[in-house]
């Protein structure tokens, strides 16, 4: 039987594939504050604004490409058991072929109902218009949990990280909660393996390898000594 190989995958791996994370040293997103295009009150504030700026941030998706980081994690299948964790709106583990993918934040290439969340349809395009309804008559929206909101995903990512048998944490710099908080429901007893430039204090946890490089240098060496099990 395979092992169980969990991965919570964050921003720093996108990035690689160049889609700019939220987090930057100015506050700003894309030339956005983040309160004014990812919160339930500047949906309600002005919903096209907030359409606007899901809708450029699909564009981009849509022309990036799975890098090196995203196709080891879906190689990996061939002898392990994965299970990936992404806070990513993209959908660029799917296009790299992984198989069992759990998205915490959504994903941007699909709409949601504003009146139902799990009224969930595809889009045709790159643009979600204003004026496009869902069966029961509500606005369609981007698939995103906004800040404010609950993450449906986040008791399933939770079992999910307690039947680890390796575990895994790529380009996330464990700030964002609950995501940041996943880490404390694998076994202690499991090995961690943390790729990031700036891996975050972790030194309570046990069995820590960090792993100071991008996701692609560092998913290349992780890869290299999963496969010397």
């Amino acid at each position: 039987m395979k092992k169980r190989l969990v991965v919570l995958t964050g921003a720093g791996i996108s990035a690689e594939s160049g889609l700019k994370t939220f987090r930057d040293s100015d506050g700003l997103w894309e030339g956005y504050n983040v309160m004014d295009v990812a919160t339930p009150e500047a949906w309600q504030r002005n919903p096209a604004l907030v359409q606007e700026f899901y809708n450029e941030r699909r564009k981009q998706v849509l022309q990036a490409e799975p890098n090196a980081a995203h196709l080891a994690l879906a190689k990996l299948e061939e002898n392990f058991d994965v299970h990936i964790i992404t806070q990513n709106i993209d959908d660029l583990h799917e296009r790299a072929g992984s198989s069992n993918i759990t998205h915490l934040h959504g994903v941007i290439t699909l709409a949601q109902s504003d009146h139902n969340p799990n009224l969930l349809y595809p889009i045709d395009g790159a643009e979600i218009k204003m004026g496009a309804l869902c069966e029961l008559g509500s606005q369609l929206r981007p698939h995103v949990v906004w800040f404010g909101e609950a993450v449906p995903m986040i008791e399933t990512a939770a079992t999910i990280c307690g039947e680890a048998d390796l575990f895994m944490l790529v380009g996330t710099s464990l700030a964002v909660y609950p995501a940041a908080g996943l880490i404390d429901f694998v076994p202690a007893g499991v090995k961690k393996y943390i790729i990031d430039p700036k891996i975050p204090s972790v030194g309570h946890y046990q069995n820590i390898v960090r792993i100071e490089k991008s996701a692609t240098e560092g998913m290349k060496e992780v890869t290299e000594v999963l496969l010397s099990y």
